[in-house]
Protein backbone atom coordinates (compact mmCIF):
# COMPACT_ATOMS: atom_id res chain seq x y z
CA UNK A 1 0.00 0.00 0.00
CA UNK A 2 1.39 3.45 -0.70
CA UNK A 3 1.83 6.31 1.34
CA UNK A 4 -0.13 9.47 0.85
CA UNK A 5 1.40 11.37 -2.12
CA UNK A 6 3.26 8.61 -3.33
CA UNK A 7 2.16 6.44 -6.80
CA UNK A 8 3.59 3.21 -4.94
CA UNK A 9 6.12 2.79 -7.87
CA UNK A 10 9.40 4.01 -8.29
CA UNK A 11 8.83 7.22 -10.20
CA UNK A 12 12.44 7.06 -11.71
CA UNK A 13 13.70 10.35 -10.16
CA UNK A 14 11.04 13.29 -8.43
CA UNK A 15 9.37 15.20 -10.87
CA UNK A 16 10.86 18.08 -9.31
CA UNK A 17 8.18 21.53 -10.40
CA UNK A 18 11.53 23.21 -10.93
CA UNK A 19 11.37 24.38 -14.18
CA UNK A 20 14.47 24.53 -16.30
CA UNK A 21 17.12 22.06 -17.56
CA UNK A 22 17.53 19.20 -15.05
CA UNK A 23 20.51 19.58 -12.40
CA UNK A 24 23.13 17.11 -11.39
CA UNK A 25 21.22 14.76 -8.75
CA UNK A 26 23.39 16.23 -6.08
CA UNK A 27 21.97 19.95 -6.28
CA UNK A 28 18.70 18.55 -7.46
CA UNK A 29 18.61 17.11 -3.71
CA UNK A 30 19.85 20.15 -2.69
CA UNK A 31 17.19 22.04 -4.46
CA UNK A 32 14.25 20.18 -3.19
CA UNK A 33 15.18 20.33 0.21
CA UNK A 34 15.07 23.73 -0.06
CA UNK A 35 11.90 23.80 -2.18
CA UNK A 36 10.26 21.41 0.38
CA UNK A 37 11.15 24.00 3.55
CA UNK A 38 9.66 26.84 1.59
CA UNK A 39 6.78 25.67 0.60
CA UNK A 40 5.56 23.40 3.68
CA UNK A 41 8.18 24.50 6.40
CA UNK A 42 5.08 26.54 8.39
CA UNK A 43 1.96 24.06 7.92
CA UNK A 44 4.30 21.53 9.27
CA UNK A 45 5.39 23.34 12.04
CA UNK A 46 1.87 24.25 12.52
CA UNK A 47 0.79 20.40 12.91
CA UNK A 48 3.89 19.16 14.79
CA UNK A 49 2.68 21.95 17.29
CA UNK A 50 -0.81 20.31 17.79
CA UNK A 51 1.22 16.63 17.51
CA UNK A 52 3.31 18.12 20.70
CA UNK A 53 1.04 19.50 23.23
CA UNK A 54 2.80 23.03 21.92
CA UNK A 55 6.30 21.89 22.28
CA UNK A 56 8.22 24.10 19.78
CA UNK A 57 11.39 22.35 20.22
CA UNK A 58 10.08 19.22 19.77
CA UNK A 59 7.53 19.94 16.82
CA UNK A 60 10.85 21.75 15.35
CA UNK A 61 12.78 18.38 15.59
CA UNK A 62 9.51 16.69 13.97
CA UNK A 63 9.82 19.11 10.97
CA UNK A 64 13.55 18.25 10.55
CA UNK A 65 13.06 14.53 10.52
CA UNK A 66 9.74 14.53 8.49
CA UNK A 67 12.17 16.97 6.09
CA UNK A 68 14.80 14.09 5.69
CA UNK A 69 12.57 12.04 5.56
CA UNK A 70 10.81 13.48 2.40
CA UNK A 71 14.40 14.21 0.75
CA UNK A 72 15.36 10.07 1.03
CA UNK A 73 11.99 9.19 -0.19
CA UNK A 74 12.16 11.64 -2.84
CA UNK A 75 12.32 9.24 -5.60
CA UNK A 76 8.75 7.63 -4.30
CA UNK A 77 7.36 11.38 -3.90
CA UNK A 78 4.93 11.78 -6.88
CA UNK A 79 4.94 15.65 -7.72
CA UNK A 80 2.06 15.76 -9.28
CA UNK A 81 -0.02 15.73 -6.42
CA UNK A 82 -1.73 18.79 -5.74
CA UNK A 83 0.21 18.78 -2.36
CA UNK A 84 3.10 16.74 -0.52
CA UNK A 85 1.54 18.15 2.81
CA UNK A 86 -0.72 14.73 3.47
CA UNK A 87 2.18 12.57 2.98
CA UNK A 88 4.64 14.76 5.35
CA UNK A 89 1.31 14.82 8.32
CA UNK A 90 1.63 11.21 7.72
CA UNK A 91 5.06 10.71 8.43
CA UNK A 92 5.00 13.88 11.00
CA UNK A 93 2.50 11.95 13.05
CA UNK A 94 4.72 8.48 13.22
CA UNK A 95 7.92 10.56 13.80
CA UNK A 96 5.97 11.67 17.21
CA UNK A 97 4.35 8.45 17.89
CA UNK A 98 7.60 6.49 17.53
CA UNK A 99 9.22 9.12 20.14
CA UNK A 100 5.98 8.86 22.36
CA UNK A 101 6.38 4.78 22.40
CA UNK A 102 10.07 5.36 23.00
CA UNK A 103 9.95 7.58 25.80
CA UNK A 104 7.37 5.47 27.60
CA UNK A 105 9.61 1.97 27.59
CA UNK A 106 12.60 4.35 29.15
CA UNK A 107 13.20 4.72 32.65
CA UNK A 108 11.51 8.54 33.73
CA UNK A 109 14.29 11.15 33.32
CA UNK A 110 14.62 13.17 36.32
CA UNK A 111 16.79 16.74 36.75
CA UNK A 112 19.23 17.53 38.68
CA UNK A 113 17.00 18.92 41.62
CA UNK A 114 16.82 15.39 43.57
CA UNK A 115 20.67 15.49 43.47
CA UNK A 116 21.33 18.40 45.43
CA UNK A 117 20.04 17.10 48.40
CA UNK A 118 21.22 13.71 48.71
CA UNK A 119 24.22 13.86 51.38
CA UNK A 120 27.54 13.77 49.92
CA UNK A 121 30.68 11.42 51.63
CA UNK A 122 32.94 14.26 51.28
CA UNK A 123 33.85 13.85 54.94
CA UNK A 124 33.45 17.51 56.57
CA UNK A 125 30.42 16.70 58.39
CA UNK A 126 32.21 13.83 60.43
CA UNK A 127 35.47 16.66 60.85
CA UNK A 128 33.22 19.35 61.93
CA UNK A 129 31.51 16.21 64.33
CA UNK A 130 34.73 15.42 65.47
CA UNK A 131 35.84 19.48 66.26
CA UNK A 132 32.59 19.83 68.13
CA UNK A 133 33.09 16.80 70.46
CA UNK A 134 36.71 17.67 71.25
CA UNK A 135 35.96 21.30 72.12
CA UNK A 136 32.95 19.76 74.50
CA UNK A 137 35.77 17.61 75.83
CA UNK A 138 38.38 20.13 76.76
CA UNK A 139 35.30 21.48 78.72
CA UNK A 140 35.35 19.08 81.09
CA UNK A 141 37.17 18.39 84.03
CA UNK A 142 40.76 16.32 83.80
CA UNK A 143 39.50 13.33 85.53
CA UNK A 144 36.43 12.73 83.89
CA UNK A 145 38.22 13.59 80.35
CA UNK A 146 40.63 10.94 81.33
CA UNK A 147 37.92 8.24 82.18
CA UNK A 148 36.37 8.81 78.70
CA UNK A 149 39.48 8.20 77.43
CA UNK A 150 39.95 5.15 78.80
CA UNK A 151 36.74 3.31 78.37
CA UNK A 152 35.10 5.13 75.45
CA UNK A 153 37.98 6.13 72.97
CA UNK A 154 40.20 3.13 73.86
CA UNK A 155 37.32 0.68 74.36
CA UNK A 156 38.20 -0.33 77.70
CA UNK A 157 36.64 -2.03 80.26
CA UNK A 158 35.70 -0.60 83.82
CA UNK A 159 37.97 -2.67 85.31
CA UNK A 160 40.87 -2.01 82.81
CA UNK A 161 40.40 1.64 83.60
CA UNK A 162 40.70 1.32 87.33
CA UNK A 163 43.85 -0.99 86.54
CA UNK A 164 45.26 1.84 84.21
CA UNK A 165 43.92 4.64 86.25
CA UNK A 166 45.26 3.57 89.80
CA UNK A 167 41.60 4.09 91.29
CA UNK A 168 38.92 1.56 92.40
CA UNK A 169 36.59 0.47 90.20
CA UNK A 170 33.45 2.22 91.92
CA UNK A 171 35.48 5.32 91.28
CA UNK A 172 35.45 5.02 87.57
CA UNK A 173 31.58 3.97 87.68
CA UNK A 174 30.85 7.04 88.93
CA UNK A 175 33.31 9.05 86.99
CA UNK A 176 32.09 7.97 83.55
CA UNK A 177 28.55 8.60 84.90
CA UNK A 178 29.01 12.24 86.01
CA UNK A 179 31.69 12.79 82.19
CA UNK A 180 28.68 11.71 80.15
CA UNK A 181 26.30 13.99 82.08
CA UNK A 182 28.68 16.81 81.93
CA UNK A 183 29.80 16.40 77.92
CA UNK A 184 26.09 15.77 77.07
CA UNK A 185 25.51 19.03 78.75
CA UNK A 186 28.71 20.48 76.83
CA UNK A 187 27.32 19.31 73.64
CA UNK A 188 24.03 20.93 74.08
CA UNK A 189 25.43 24.16 74.63
CA UNK A 190 27.29 23.85 71.31
CA UNK A 191 24.06 23.01 69.41
CA UNK A 192 24.74 19.27 69.27
CA UNK A 193 22.12 17.07 70.58
CA UNK A 194 22.10 13.30 70.61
Amino acid sequence: MAAPGTTGRPAGGLRSPIRGPRPAPAADGERLAAELYREYQRPLLAFALRLTGGDRQWAEDVVQETMIRAWRSRDRLDARSASLMPWLATAARRIVIDRRRYRDVRPPEVGDGPLENVPTADGLDGLLHKVVVADALSALSPAHRRVLTETVLRDRTVNQAADVLAVPVGTVKSRVYYALRALRAALEERGVTA
